[in-house]
């Protein structure tokens, strides 16, 4: 393929990840597609067979918090990384485990950044262009009602990704975001379940009926069940683009929205 790429992308056993790289590799990229445990490596791969891509797509393990795994990552030499693997804690922030935000940091900031930042290193020292692209989130430009935790890991990417863009331009590198909406994966859904296993009516003030509540009612809706598949075709199109937006908000309605909600956000009163 011209102009094929070599593309890593972060947690790619399930969810968009995973059909990101599938439909990556047939397009004839050379995909190495980290999953974080054993039985994803099995699964991807048996997929990739049935799908007729195993010379495009390299299933490995790739726990992005484990040194051996990242180090031997650096070692596939892709031109392209996609920080795609991340997790989300949900409910209140007042009253949220001090242990769990910083876990969700970890996972979703810290440890993407530290291979971030081994990767370009790389490249600069092999006189290389590349690209990282960083997964954000609709939730790294506004935050829904419980949802703070997660998406202040999404808003410091966001950050992240905008001061990388300019400091990695005069080496060739080019950076970029993706913010996909509300995608039905089972992700948004599963993340808002997280608060409930420390929850407790008796010590916290808010309480477990309350906060499925304001789940049920931000969660249940249409605008939060979208077609998986549409976001994976936009990042196919993304991910080994030579040029384009900085920031990749898909769909338009969500990045209306999210525009409108910045510049009300001017007048907001307590």
């Amino acid at each position: 393929m011209p102009n094929s790429k070599r593309i890593l992308i972060t947690g790619a056993g399930s969810g968009l990840g995973e059909g990101t790289a599938i439909g990556l590799a047939q397009l004839g990229h050379e995909v190495f597609a980290g999953v974080h445990i054993g039985p994803q490596v099995t699964v991807l791969r048996d997929k990739a067979r049935e799908l007729g891509i195993t010379e495009n797509l390299r299933v490995e393990r790739l726990d992005i918090l484990d040194k051996y795994d990242v180090s031997a990552a650096l070692r596939w030499d892709a031109d392209i990384l996609v920080n795609n693997a991340g997790i989300g804690e949900t409910g209140p922030v007042s009253e949220t485990p001090l242990e769990l935000v910083r876990r969700n940091f970890e996972t979703n900031v810290f440890a993407p950044l530290d291979l971030t930042q081994r990767f370009v290193a790389n490249l600069i020292e092999k006189n290389r262009k590349g690209k990282v692209v960083w997964l954000s989130s609709m939730g790294g430009l506004f935050t829904p009602t419980h949802f703070g935790i997660y998406c202040s890991t999404k808003h410091a990417l966001e950050a992240i990704a905008e001061s990388m863009k300019e400091e990695l331009e005069p080496f060739g590198i080019k950076v970029q975001t993706i913010n996909p909406g509300a995608f039905f994966t089972g992700f948004n859904e599963r993340m808002s379940e997280t608060s409930f296993r420390w929850l407790n009516d008796a010590k916290n003030f808010t309480k477990k009926a309350a906060l499925k509540a304001s789940f049920d009612k931000q969660i249940n809706t249409p605008d939060w069940k979208l077609d998986p598949q549409d976001m994976i075709d936009e990042m196919v199109r993304v991910v080994p683009a030579e040029t384009g937006k900085f920031r990749n908000v898909f769909p338009q309605f969500v990045e209306d929205m999210l525009k409108d909600g910045q510049a009300k956000a001017w007048e907001n009163t307590i």
